[in-house]
């Protein structure tokens, strides 16, 4: 049986990944007991598979060894949230900030600042202090978590997107693109009109 590309600290990524998912669970549910909405509609999380991390290690030109996927590489775990308004997005992104024993590493707001092709998320990495070693010997060790954070059209596209991205031999293919792009500008001005009328309903 081969080892597994993390070593020994495949159980401490799972450790992490339960006790982030647990947090922002309670949120979610204190958020509804209070208003009675959610701050997100669903939450998806993993510990990148073998397999693909090693896939990863060797297109960036590393050995696949527990260093590289788990110091190199920063998304050995990783964690998708989907909201329902624009603003959810972004209370999310504060209470993660806010939570203990967090850093964050990077921030990238696609939202605000749209890719080219019309993708929109909001994407953070942030390191967790754990209370155990990590693959550099520190102790309290550090364990980086990939987060992507979307409202419901904005998932729904990524999906449809990256779907249709690895279709080989498409005719029409630049038609397609402008197309994706003006389907994500219709979703993203949906989005926008969709928190406008809830916070006409809100402050009203």
């Amino acid at each position: 049986m081969v080892e597994s590309i993390y070593g020994e600290y495949k159980e401490k990524l799972q450790l992490i990944l339960d006790n982030i998912v647990g947090r922002l669970s309670e949120n979610n549910d204190e958020q509804y007991k209070k208003t009675g909405d959610k701050l997100y509609e669903h939450l998806i999380a993993r510990v990148k598979s073998d397999e693909s991390m090693r896939e990863k290690c060797e297109r960036r030109g590393l050995e696949a060894n527990a260093y590289n996927a788990l110091h190199e590489l920063t998304d050995s775990i990783g964690i998708r949230i989907v909201c329902s308004f624009i603003d959810d997005v972004y209370e999310n992104v504060r209470l993660i900030k806010s939570l203990p024993n967090i850093e964050v590493v990077v921030e990238k707001d696609y939202i605000k600042h749209a890719k080219p092709n019309g993708y929109r998320s909001y994407h953070m990495i942030i390191k967790v202090t754990a209370p155990f070693p990590d693959v550099c010997g520190n102790d309290p060790g550090e364990y980086f978590v990939e987060i992507q954070l979307r409202t419901i059209a904005m998932d729904s596209w990524a999906s449809l997107e990256h779907k249709m991205k690895y279709k080989k031999n498409i005719a029409e293919s630049e038609l397609i693109v402008a197309e994706l792009k003006r389907c994500a500008d219709e979703l993203a001005a949906c989005d926008v009109s969709m928190q406008t009328i809830r916070n006409l309903i809100k402050y009203s």
